[in-house]
């Protein structure tokens, strides 16, 4: 799945991080991007550096529980979304605890 607009948007996003990018979306973007070229251990180290650096950046949470599925770490999926779902609560985001808590539950 590496096409060349692909590439392009990850070496943008790579470049703005480079450059310092205090944007947690384009960290986040970066991570989504190397999900998408199926390079799922790089997308799951990338979301947990933007959990790292953002830890109040909610989206990181789902995905990247998604993607320690997809690696079959349920474990690690189950801690993550459990940090979002009290990250959510804390932060009122009531549509990000539901997806959370509902991503919770399949693993169960």
């Amino acid at each position: 799945m590496n096409d060349d607009r692909s590439n392009k948007r990850l070496q943008m996003l790579e470049k703005a991080i480079a450059a310092g990018s205090s944007d947690p979306f384009v960290h986040y973007a970066r991570a989504l991007e190397l999900r998408g070229q199926g390079a799922l251990h790089e997308a799951l180290s990338a979301l947990m550096e933007v959990e790292a650096r953002f830890p109040d950046y909610v989206p990181t949470f789902l995905i990247a529980g998604q993607v320690a599925v997809e690696l079959d770490q349920p474990a690690v999926a189950h801690e993550v979304w459990e940090r979002g779902v009290a990250l959510a609560s804390r932060v009122g985001d009531e549509h990000a605890k539901s997806e959370l808590s509902q991503a919770l539950d399949t693993l169960r």
